[in-house]
């Protein structure tokens, strides 16, 4: 009878440990399942990957940097290099999950490097909207307020900068150029957008493979910024016209030899960044032209050349 006593409190005890047992193994499970919870696999932060081409090396002192719209304000998806093949440094940044799912747009910026300001710049390249997607679109952002699609101009051989005022025409007209149609006064004639800050307008004549600038304007239908400059490449015998463009008499850059005769030269109309990131000419280069053999009353047309602009597409 003793012996079946114990038994049966054996019984009770393995069944009392054994229920024990089952309870702390689903609490272990629930605060498992709490603690995972807690510990973040639900992501905090998500990919954003970028496929863009056209882009150029900006050299040592600048950085593209990405930015995602939240709530209209700009939020940093890290920033990146271009090497000379056009290839990024990164295509891929890490940001905050609820932050990537509510943005309304991705931006590309060019920024100082090292930069002193973690807000965006001025100098905004790249733009496209999410919408309802995973995926933008980003093309030619903020630079200009209008359509380069529709830019168009031409120019013409002169230099007016090597005669005194009223005097006739030296015979040297194959040493300059000007944006505009010749006459008397020469006229505007650039269909260009208006440039947001952060950019300007920049001429170029192209000889031997170098390009030298004409100067930099934001208006066609005034002088550039080289007007009355003492290492511009005019003489100063007049102002020239009230137009962009340039003469090629003195301070030739190294490699060149002055004056420069123009006919038969690439001519060029870029847009750079401001502050500029180098003394060549920047990627986005919208106007295009060749000049011919005869100098003014002739004007010679540019070409549109939107190959010139970066594009591609931000998917999160």
């Amino acid at each position: 009878m003793l012996i079946i006593l114990w038994s049966n409190n054996h019984k009770k005890k393995a069944m009392f440990k054994k229920a024990i047992i089952g309870t702390l193994v689903i609490g272990c499970i629930v605060s498992s399942c709490s603690n995972d919870d807690d510990s973040g696999n639900v992501p905090t932060e998500s990919n954003v990957t970028l496929n863009l081409s056209g882009l150029e090396d900006l050299g040592s002192d600048y950085l593209y940097e990405g930015w995602i719209i939240v709530n209209e304000a700009p939020v940093s998806t890290g920033t990146f290099s271009v090497n000379s093949a056009g290839e990024l440094s990164s295509t891929s940044f890490m940001v905050n999950t609820e932050s990537l799912k509510t943005a309304a747009a991705f931006v590309l910026t060019i920024e100082p490097n090292p930069d002193p300001n973690p807000a965006p710049s001025d100098t905004k390249l790249l733009k496209g909207d999410f919408g309802t997607g995973n995926t933008a679109t980003v093309g030619l952002g903020p630079v200009g307020e209008g359509d380069f699609s529709a830019s168009a101009g031409g120019f013409f051989l002169r230099t007016p900068t090597d005669e005194a005022s009223g005097t006739a025409n030296n015979g040297n007209d194959q040493f300059g150029v000007w944006f505009g149609t010749p006459g008397m006064p020469p006229a505007a004639n650039l269909t260009l957008p208006v440039l947001d800050a952060g950019w300007k307008y920049e001429g170029w004549v192209v000889a031997d493979g170098v390009p030298i600038s004409t100067g930099t304007f934001t208006m066609n239908n005034t002088a550039d910024d080289n007007v009355g400059d003492i290492n511009g490449f005019s003489e100063t015998a007049s102002n020239g016209p009230q137009l962009p463009g340039e003469d090629f008499f003195r301070n030739a850059p190294d490699g060149v030899t002055f004056p420069l005769d123009v006919r038969g030269k690439t001519v060029v109309i870029s847009v750079e960044p401001f502050p500029d990131n180098a003394a060549a000419p920047f990627l986005l280069k919208p106007l295009v032209g060749t000049a011919g053999t005869d100098t003014a009353p002739t004007s010679y047309t540019f070409e549109l050349n939107s190959a010139s602009f970066p594009s591609g597409s931000v998917t999160r």
